[in-house]
């Protein structure tokens, strides 16, 4: 990146750029691939991964879960789960990684189900209210997060921060890259 152009980069646009880095680098040294399952952020994770010359390498596919339906055609997300606790759940977001390990030739997985908003928020779940949750040989890891923000920021937000924690996550696996 040209040091003029990092001026334009919001902090989000620049932690994502970094964490995509250091993500790309772990997986390549380890041999692994990565799948995303993203519903409020559309397949941005998936493409801010595949921005990145060489990205097939490492990046294994993403699937973009936005209905309740696609989370369980598509990642194996019990329908019954979704009625009894909400597709912006921990257990969802959890089953949606492992989904996505099932479903992809991959070793390490990213998913988010969030409110991203302006609308479809409520008291218990307001707009900028994120699940994110991360699949890794030493299993699965969840987090809720409150993003603020437009819509826009909420889903930059989301990216930075899943790809951050995976970076964080993946150099602190147990098992190192050869």
């Amino acid at each position: 990146m040209n040091p003029a152009d990092s001026d334009l980069l919001s902090n989000s646009e620049r932690t994502t750029h970094a964490s995509r880095g250091l993500v790309a680098d772990f997986l390549n040294k380890a041999g692994w691939k990565l799948a995303t399952a993203e519903s409020c952020t559309g397949g941005l994770i998936a493409a801010r991964c595949t921005d990145l010359a060489g990205s097939s390498d490492w990046f294994e596919r993403g699937f973009v879960t936005y209905s309740n339906a696609a989370k369980t055609e598509m990642l194996g997300v019990d329908a019954a789960l979704i009625e009894a606790v909400g597709a912006v759940s921990e257990p969802v977001v959890r089953a949606m990684a492992q989904g996505a390990l099932t479903h992809a030739q991959a070793q390490v997985a990213v998913a988010v189900t969030g409110v991203a908003g302006p609308s479809g928020g409520s008291a218990a779940k307001p707009v900028g209210t994120v699940w994110l949750g991360w699949a890794t040989p030493a299993g699965v890891v969840s987090e809720l997060r409150h993003f603020a923000g437009d819509r826009a920021q909420v889903r930059a937000a989301t990216v930075a921060y899943a790809l951050q924690r995976l970076a964080s996550l993946l150099q602190s696996q147990s098992v190192k890259p050869e």
